[in-house]
């Protein structure tokens, strides 16, 4: 049973997560600082509940999970005892790309470009590109697969296709009301909680070199099954702070790989929510994944093996650790 090994290490009186005990049904969960849960669906009377129902009632019954997190009455139960499951089963995933400047910099030196020119001026170049970018452009957004979510705590099978399999640690914003064509200024409003997303990238399958004229193919690139743990908690917006000043770090073995503010963002959270929904119509449980700060194994030199855990962390969001396991073929 994978659960929390440590206590939840999240801002505010309260988050939500998904849960299990042996041989149960999952449940949407109440959790508090002190490492407790409490079953929603027994707490609120409704069967079937699930934490993307509730964040589809999110005005309605943010002020009741306030009175549960204050109220000791009910059959809290210790994290310990259970597993956490991804906290919410999104219907759609936007994954943006090349959101960090300094991120951008860095993968456009380790590629390497063909024509020699030397890094420092690639590097000048690219920093150049981004603050046009930021100045006069649009952010650049993915489709991801909800299959590819897992818990925050389950192990991360690498394909055995997938040679340079590569960590991208981001913000998640968790969609709460209905957004269509809103303005970056209404953007956040709907926007109900946050939480954490490793947004793993096989980096060799990126580009179709068998067909350099499609460019990229990010069906092989991203969507592998449990390529984006998620959670472990949705934390309510409001207990969040600023999106735009958190802290993204990410451990390796141990080892910091990746640490740095969400204030290195091109497109912040509002203009990226904006952007998505001026196509589509955003839904409650929905994931806008902000892009990932510099930091990644292709920048070390040094990509994703068997055995090696991964923790992430993002500042008042708590903590994931996932570990590698190489898939066994026959």
């Amino acid at each position: 049973m994978k659960s929390a090994a440590a206590p939840p290490q999240f801002s505010g009186p309260f988050a939500l997560g998904t849960f299990s005990a042996e041989g149960t049904t999952a449940f949407p969960g109440l959790v508090v600082p002190e490492g407790r849960a409490l079953d929603l669906v027994s707490a609120l009377g409704e069967p079937g509940l699930t934490t993307r129902s509730i964040l589809e009632r999110w005005d309605t019954l943010l002020p009741r999970l306030h009175g549960l997190a204050r109220d000791t009455t009910h059959g809290w139960l210790p994290l310990e005892g259970l597993r956490v499951h991804a906290p919410v089963e999104p219907r759609q995933i936007f994954q943006s790309g090349a959101n960090y400047r300094t991120h951008v910099i860095e993968l456009a030196v380790a590629h390497e470009p063909e024509d020699g020119r030397p890094a420092e001026q690639v590097r000048a170049e690219i920093a150049s590109m981004m603050d046009r970018r930021a100045a006069e452009g649009e952010p650049f957004a993915l489709i991801g697969l909800p299959s590819s979510i897992t818990g925050p705590y389950d192990d991360v099978v690498l394909p055995s296709w997938c040679e340079k399999p590569d960590w991208e640690l981001e913000l998640a914003a968790v969609i709460g009301a209905p957004a269509f064509r809103v303005t970056p200024d209404e953007a956040l409003s709907h926007v109900a909680a946050y939480t954490i997303a490793n947004d793993l990238t096989a980096r060799d399958l990126v580009f179709r070199r068998d067909m350099p004229e499609i460019g990229t193919d990010w069906l092989r690139g991203k969507s592998a099954p449990g390529f984006t743990p998620l959670g472990p908690w949705l934390v309510p917006a409001a207990f969040a702070g600023d999106p735009s000043g958190l802290q993204v770090t990410l451990r390796l073995n141990g080892q910091v790989m990746q640490d740095d503010s969400t204030k290195d963002m091109i497109f912040d959270v509002a203009r990226l929510v904006s952007y998505v929904s001026q196509v589509t119509t955003l839904l409650p449980g929905d994931l806008v994944l902000t892009g990932s700060p510099a930091g990644n194994g292709l920048h070390w030199g040094r990509l994703l093996r068997d055995g090696d855990v991964m923790e992430g962390c993002i500042s008042g969001l708590g903590v994931q650790r996932n570990r590698c396991v190489a898939e066994v073929t026959r």
